[in-house]
């Protein structure tokens, strides 16, 4: 699947909801991996601009805002939809005011003038979060539920509960990105008159209208309480006439309120920056949920990222050093040799297996009856292998020992036990320098990481008998 990017600029204006400034923003074309980038048009200060990633989230506050620098962007989660629905990988954002327009309230404005502007597929490849696994988040206080589940495709199921009569409980589910158009993209953004007032109070919702919200009638206010309201929305009158809505605005479905919910489920986890392929479902999503749901994600596509760059190890294919062969370069010999054999060999990176069995000398007397291998012959097996990275740069390897200087960062992240195949791959993060090599390494079980660390070693010539 190729990355996709805009033909040519696409233009809108409008009012920030939260701000009540009006805003000219412009959607340009961007090349292959730039992402998606606020600018910040308006501002003369050196960093003016803002990727789209769930890192740079400052505020969840009834929208979500990112900052880098003194360059803040609000209310990202409409436009952000649109573009992660209809597969748009890179573009720049210009603002020429700090929030997003919010249009009607909807996401139909931006995905018009984007289609309108059309849509190009670029050279490279797009990277896909393959769910694999399931990936679970829940708030003990609110009682939000978000979770990612292993699927064929994207899609997204919302459940939402405001314990209001006139609300209820609403369910809305996407099953496929092509229906975002009709089914998503009109539902607008929605509030409930009990919080109006505050949020007046607060000064947010400056721009604020009936056109581009839905207000929930869920309290009994009388005359002269809807006569400030609505000269506070600077209204001539504002009434409730039925069905709950403030002057009966048309709903475009029945369950709007829950497809907006949806809305900005896919717009703020398309600060991960990555398409996914799985479902998500949620209970109760809101900005906040949404965002700390989005880091454990992207937590996971860095593990996931690891994982696509295990070796591959055929025990038919024959190696490219066996244990022999260790043997005339390393000063190891059992039980303390913790490779078996190599299997990879270049100028960067060194790959080498080794079997765990019941047999290993440290079983005796290391978790007698619960027997897991020790992290640091981890460690020590890893060093042996990036002795022989080390060794593989040098004439006359033989002549020479590898002694390492310094661990860093090591983490032990599962048990290796008897039966395990473990996979060591060493890469070098530097070139070699005065003999000293600073590598990271890795150890997996199959598809499992099991242990890492950064090791920086030194290569000194053996005196001469």
């Amino acid at each position: 699947m190729k990355q996709k990017s805009l033909i040519q600029a696409a233009e809108i204006s409008g009012i920030g909801l939260h701000t009540g400034e009006t805003v000219n923003m412009t959607i340009h074309p961007a090349p292959s991996n730039h992402g998606i980038r606020f600018r910040r048009t308006d501002l003369k200060c050196p960093n003016v601009e803002v990727l789209a990633d769930v890192s740079k989230v400052v505020s969840t506050n009834r929208g979500t805002s990112i900052q880098s620098g003194e360059a803040i962007i609000h209310t990202v989660e409409h436009v952000l939809s649109v573009l992660y629905a209809l597969g748009v990988d890179n573009a720049t954002i210009d603002l020429d005011g700090p929030e997003v327009p919010i249009m009607d309230g909807s996401a139909a404005p931006f995905l018009n003038v984007i289609q309108e502007a059309g849509i190009q597929e670029l050279e490279a490849e797009r990277e896909v979060f393959k769910i694999t696994e399931p990936i679970t988040f829940r708030d003990e206080v609110t009682g939000t539920e978000i979770m990612a589940l292993p699927n064929d495709k994207f899609e997204v199921t919302v459940m939402i509960d405001f314990n209001s009569e006139i609300l209820g409980q609403q369910y809305a589910a996407l099953n496929d990105l092509q229906d975002f158009e009709k089914e998503i993209a009109p539902c607008r953004t929605f509030v409930f008159l009990r919080e109006l007032e505050n949020l007046l109070d607060l000064g947010l919702i400056k721009g604020g209208d009936l056109d581009n919200a839905i207000v929930i009638a869920d309290v009994k206010m009388n005359e002269d309480q809807l006569s400030n309201l609505a000269n506070r929305l600077g209204k001539e009158s504002v009434t409730i006439e039925e069905e709950g809505i403030l002057n009966t605005i048309k709903l475009h479905f029945k369950n709007e309120p829950a497809r907006h919910k949806l809305l900005d489920v896919i717009g703020d986890l398309a600060l991960l920056g990555k398409y996914i392929q799985g479902k998500i479902v949620a209970k109760k999503p809101g900005h906040t949920s949404n965002v700390s749901f989005g880091k454990i994600l992207k937590r996971k596509y860095r593990e996931f990222q690891k994982l696509k760059v295990i070796p591959k190890y055929d025990p038919l294919d024959p190696p490219v050093l066996d244990v022999n062969q260790i043997n005339c370069l390393l000063p190891h010999r059992y039980p303390f040799l913790l490779i078996d054999k190599v299997i990879e060999v270049t100028e960067k990176t060194v790959v080498a297996v080794k079997n765990v069995t019941i047999n290993e000398s440290y079983f005796q007397g290391h978790f007698p009856g619960n027997p897991v291998m020790p992290g640091v012959l981890q460690i020590e097996a890893m060093a042996q292998t990036g002795g022989i990275l080390v060794l593989s740069n040098v004439d006359n390897p033989s002549e020479y020992d590898t002694y390492f200087l310094k661990i860093d960062k090591a983490k032990f992240k599962h048990k290796v036990v008897p039966g395990d195949t473990l996979i060591f791959k060493l890469e070098l993060l530097s070139p070699i320098r005065r003999g000293i090599c600073h590598m990271f390494g890795s150890a997996y079980v199959g598809d499992k990481l099991v242990s890492e660390g950064e090791l920086t070693a030194q290569i000194i010539k053996r005196p001469k008998k």
